[in-house]
């Protein structure tokens, strides 16, 4: 016998059953946590941020366990350490209560430097290397920012107080982003993968493809609605490619699309996932705590920007089937009545249960969302036949704590370096400085700064993920924006918008990679469509910002439908510009500016 396969022998199977077994019972006591949090009343701050850290940092360091010796024992090493460290801060909180984020002794500065590195490293390990380098430039801006010449230093803080505020107390990484990714966030991520665990997967698409399937392109507008379903319950746009995509995209292939627009059609629809009501991304759940509004108010803002980014989607994929010539699918190929029937209660019922309470009750996003999780468990023990298996139960629940683990402990890492960054801009004023800055290139002018701050949003999004690009560009830009004239809401919702700019747009495009590599196309055409089909996503947030009424459904429906039909109109006229069918040269050129006055010109405000 070989030694590779030597190492197969039933060590290493039981190995690798301890090791399932031991993430498995992680999962549960994460999820079991969390929704704990939901119904246990108040809890210290400094003890359920600390534990939420702990229940993240194994998913982090040991459960990818990397190959080299280094990398694996280095995680070993950081995941102990941050553990002590959790543990520290909640055993003795009476105690760091009252020293007001100021550290004492020796052991209070290794207990900070231990946990920002941490910290740091674990963003590194979950979302590569861009974010946490953000951090660390601007902990060296927060220690040493003091020397720096000109307005853009500051009078120089005590590093006691400084990392004492950013580690012992509520100012950093204890602070409000991260109590946002333990009492809401982790709790939405929960309702995701126990709905997606089940058949809700499948009641989604079967749903998009007896809507959409039928019509020209019908395989692509699948893709476009099934995306819309699963991205408003993912709230990640590689995850919604990489499910909704290992479907549509072999769909399309099969039937003759080109590649490069099947990978395209993808990426644009997954993107929008993010800014899909019910669920819609974590930044969404950041507003919230940030505006200090409901979040039915953030939902309303945002379904008919979201309808219209998909409707945007939808005409540009109508035009490049009138162009290439693509059918619609077959009859014999739509999901059958009875199969619609007996899967879209899967996800029918907890959604329902979940907006029936946030809309008709005056209980927290939380609560409903916690008995939506408990609807979804329930329909775990049956399939779509009807069938009732405790076995397969237990599977599917397995799966969805799982699931919903990972994805909190990669959501916890991003949100808990982002306020490392935060905590420094608060501490120091540089957000202020920031913001007086954009306020002086853009001239006083709004449309200059709401520029400026796009551009911004791009180029951080290019390697931090969309939260974190949303939450820092905010920061500094959002009072910018505020000070020029634009209402909180919509510059939140701009910013918000903005940041998902560069899932599609090069040089980064992560969806559009993620899609290019699953249709196995280069992926520079898919990129080229991918800008062309998701102009949505670049023009909807200028449009709500001259069209105020957009976004103010709950105050007056009769002028936000108004709106939601002149900038409807205006995108398909862009639409048929950018992708031509066979009309001549001058009536795409006349298409281009006559939509740009539709949706800019005579502005319905709120």
């Amino acid at each position: 016998m070989r030694g590779g396969e030597a190492a197969a022998g039933p060590d290493s199977v039981e190995a690798t059953g301890v090791r399932r077994g031991f993430f498995s019972l992680l999962a549960l006591v994460s999820v079991g946590f969390h929704l704990w949090l939901i119904f246990a009343g108040l809890i210290p701050n400094l003890v359920s941020r600390p534990l939420h850290l702990m229940l993240a940092l194994p998913w982090v360091f040991l459960a990818a366990e990397p190959r080299g010796v280094f990398q694996r024992w280095s995680g070993r090493l950081l995941c102990l350490a941050g553990l002590i460290a959790c543990s520290y801060i909640i055993a003795d909180l009476d105690s760091l209560d009252e020293q007001y984020g100021s550290l004492r002794g020796p052991w209070q500065f290794v207990l900070a430097g231990v946990l920002l590195v941490v910290v740091l490293e674990m963003a590194r390990r979950a979302i590569k290397l861009a974010l946490p380098l953000v951090a660390v430039i601007a902990l060296a801006y927060g220690l040493f920012g003091q020397h720096l010449p000109g307005e853009f230093g500051h009078p120089g803080i005590p590093a006691n107080s400084f990392l004492g505020t950013l580690v012992i107390a509520e100012g950093g990484i204890w602070g409000s982003l991260t109590g946002v990714s333990v009492n809401v966030v982790a709790v939405f991520v929960i309702l995701g993968a126990f709905v997606g665990a089940g058949e809700g997967g499948a009641g989604f698409m079967a749903l998009a493809t007896r809507l959409a399937g039928r019509f020209r392109a019908g395989a692509a507008k699948v893709s476009v609605l099934s995306s819309a379903f699963f991205g408003s319950i993912s709230g990640s746009a590689s995850a919604n490619v990489a499910s909704t995509g290992a479907i549509t995209l072999p769909a399309m292939k099969r039937l003759g699309y080109p590649p490069s627009f099947a990978a395209a059609v993808e990426a644009v629809a997954s993107s929008g996932g993010q800014i899909m009501p019910p669920l819609m991304g974590a930044g969404a759940f950041i507003m919230v705590e940030l505006l200090r509004l409901p979040y039915t108010a953030i939902m309303a803002a945002a379904i008919l920007p979201a309808l219209l980014f998909f409707w945007a989607a939808w005409c540009g994929v109508d035009r490049f089937a009138r162009a290439h010539g693509l059918k619609g699918l077959a009859r014999d190929a739509l999901p059958s009545r009875d199969t619609l029937l007996r899967t879209v209660p899967f996800f029918l019922v907890p959604f329902g249960l979940l907006l029936v309470v946030l809309f008709a009750t005056g209980y927290t996003p939380q609560f409903a969302a916690g008995l939506a999780i408990f609807a979804a468990a329930a329909l775990l023990i049956t399939d779509r036949s009807g069938s009732v298996s405790p076995g397969a139960f237990l599977r599917r629940f397995e799966t969805a704590c799982v699931n919903a683990a990972g994805q909190i402990a990669t959501i916890a890492a991003i949100i808990l370096c982002a306020g490392i960054v935060i905590g420094v801009l608060n501490l120091t004023g540089l957000g202020v400085k920031v913001t007086s800055v954009i306020v002086g290139l853009s001239g006083g002018n709004l449309w200059g700064a709401l520029l400026l701050t796009a551009l911004a949003c791009l180029i951080l999004g290019m390697e931090v993920p969309t939260t974190a690009a949303y939450v820092i560009c905010v920061s500094v830009a959002g009072p910018a924006l505020q000070e020029l004239g634009l209402p909180a809401l919509q510059a939140h919702l701009f910013v918000f918008w903005y940041a998902l700019l560069s899932t599609i747009t090069p040089p980064v495009c992560g969806t559009v990679f993620i899609a290019a590599g699953m249709a196995k196309t280069p992926w520079l055409p898919v990129a080229g469509n991918a800008m062309r089909l998701g102009l949505g996503l670049y023009l909807v947030p200028l449009a709500f910002v001259a069209n105020p009424a957009l976004i103010a459904p709950d105050t007056d429906l009769l002028l936000a439908l108004a709106a939601l039909l002149k900038i409807g109109i205006g995108l398909w006229l862009i639409s048929r510009a950018l992708i031509g069918a066979g009309d001549a040269l001058w009536l795409r050129l006349c298409a281009f500016p006559l939509g740009g006055a539709v949706v800019f010109a005579f502005g319905i405000a709120g």
